[in-house]
């Protein structure tokens, strides 16, 4: 069930005030009697991680890898990203928003259930980069981080094609449809394009089904989306960095209290691994406990939305280690 709390006059890193409502969930077991997992959802997801409509129900829910059989599962909304329908809950002045900011907004939400630790914090992709934040912000609040195809900043690359999406909503006559057709062609790899569509024709539109496919997820985000929140989502995706205006990297991750588990697409194309292994030769340093795990896919970043089964075997222990523990 879908509920939500209020947070009157909250101030951003930039100054900005603001009234907020943020919507969460709770899935599996009561909240106080088991473990709790906070799920952070990526750029166009939501609060519904698990269940007959959830995101990650193939990750999430009775008997799979984050069982709700033996955990709580929370899940919050970004601010603004339209999930209760309420179009005065849109977030308009979206450039003076942070990742460090939701990332308050997130601890307002735990600390209003009473929530002192949180056994993990799994995020993909915009829902990792603010799961670091989380965890910058609060160093002893979790006990496993698993950031999933994402890093704790921005890379270049992110940060232009960000620019490019940013670009397309603000001059395209169909931005939300044009930005999404753009998006999906970096979530994805030219060999998963090939594997999928091998140049067939979609006889009916007399047209190449890969453009046939493009075009139908241009029109299904701008059925469900408004424009204000891509722009913001997109502009938390691409301003993300745990260190501006805070130092160097090495200082931030030292407190860490939590065991990092960092897991990369050896074929995405948006966070490519290399800069998380880089990540993860830092967090060693820093005598941070952690491990690197990478997922084998040809589909690029969208393979933690896909390869359940790998990103499953990858993530099941932490899980059944604690559960075998009870």
């Amino acid at each position: 069930m879908l509920q939500s709390l209020h947070i009157p006059s909250f101030q951003t890193h930039t100054g900005y005030t603001c009234d907020l409502t943020v919507t969460y969930q709770l899935f599996g077991q009561t909240l106080g009697e088991a473990p709790i997992v906070l799920v952070n959802h990526a750029l166009t997801g939501n609060s519904s991680v698990t269940g007959d409509h959830g995101w990650w129900s193939d990750l999430i829910g009775k008997n799979k890898a984050i069982d709700t059989d033996g955990y709580t599962i929370l899940a919050i909304d970004i601010p603004g990203n339209g999930y209760d329908g309420q179009l005065d809950h849109l977030i308009t002045e979206y450039s003076q928003f942070h990742n460090r900011d939701i990332a308050q907004i997130q601890m307002k939400v735990i600390n209003h259930l009473n929530i002192n630790s949180l056994f993990a914090v799994i995020g993909g992709s915009l829902g990792g980069q603010i799961a670091w934040e989380l965890a910058v912000q609060n160093p002893a609040l979790i006990e496993h981080l698993i950031p999933v195809a994402t890093d704790w900043k921005a890379t270049d690359w992110v940060i232009a094609q960000c620019s490019i999406q940013e670009q397309i909503l603000h001059n395209s006559t169909q931005p939300l449809h044009d930005a999404r057709m753009h998006a999906m062609t970096f979530y994805r790899t030219a060999a998963s394009f090939t594997a999928k569509f091998n140049r067939s024709i979609h006889l009916e539109k007399g047209m190449y089904n890969v453009k046939s496919w493009l075009l139908h997820h241009g029109k299904r985000l701008e059925a469900r989306f408004e424009l204000s929140t891509y722009k913001l989502m997109n502009h938390l995706l691409g301003s993300a960095s745990i260190t501006d205006g805070r130092g160097e990297i090495q200082e931030l991750l030292q407190p860490i209290k939590s065991t990092v588990h960092l897991v990369a697409i050896d074929s995405d194309g948006l966070f490519y691994p290399e800069p998380i292994y880089q990540t993860y030769q830092l967090l060693q340093e820093a005598d941070v406990p952690s491990y690197y795990h990478e997922i084998h896919s040809i589909h690029g970043h969208d393979a933690f939305l896909i390869e359940y089964e790998q990103l499953s075997t990858i993530i099941k222990p932490i899980f059944q280690k604690q559960l075998c523990h009870k």
